[in-house]
């Protein structure tokens, strides 16, 4: 019978919040529609801004994160909760098995 070797397991890096939280924001918003501009107007915050939080280029203030999710019309809570679950997702074991004969 053969022996099933197991090569020292390499994990993949956890995904960066940020990264998670810019495209939670950008799902919540175009799932209502909304062009960047103007959320990022009634956010009081520039365009350019949301458009690199959407992207995972700005880790942003928890004041802003909140001034978009408020332009948003979304609970803090709930997209802390969405995020902390598509982290759990995300991240997988990865690694390669060896069957030997």
């Amino acid at each position: 019978m053969a022996d099933i070797l197991q090569f020292p397991r390499k994990h993949e890096p956890a995904p960066l919040w940020r990264e998670v939280l810019g495209r939670s924001l950008r799902a919540a918003r175009e799932e209502q529609g909304e062009r960047l501009v103007d959320t990022a107007e009634r956010a009081g915050i520039s365009p350019q801004y949301l458009s690199e939080i959407e992207r995972g280029r700005k880790e942003p203030s928890s004041e802003m994160i909140a001034a978009v999710t408020g332009a948003l019309g979304i609970e803090l809570s709930t997209l802390l909760i969405e995020i902390a679950g598509d982290v759990r997702k995300l991240r997988r074991p990865t690694g390669p098995t060896l069957m030997a004969a």
